[in-house]
């Protein structure tokens, strides 16, 4: 999911942005505190950007009982402008 600012860049910003985004292993303890690589910053062009990740239930009525159990589980990333969070 891109949020409505995230959408509107310009294509190639917005491009770079998601390469960004894809290519992310910066994670520690202060981005990463549980160890669950579902959050993350990147600056692209001066745009900052945030990405999460969160597990809903397999109907998307609410989150995941057992986020590790994929047949119960559907993932949804969302990339934002910092602006937006």
């Amino acid at each position: 999911m891109l949020t409505a600012g995230v959408a509107a860049l310009p294509e190639a910003t917005r491009t770079t942005l998601l390469m960004a985004v894809r290519g992310f292993e910066r994670f520690d303890a202060n981005n990463d505190p549980h160890g669950e690589h579902d959050f993350g910053a990147v600056t692209v062009d001066g745009v900052r950007a945030f990405w999460k990740i969160d597990t809903y239930d397999s109907e998307l009525h609410g989150h995941s009982p057992y986020p590790a159990d994929l047949p119960v589980t559907v993932r949804v990333l969302t990339v934002m402008l910092a602006e937006e969070y």
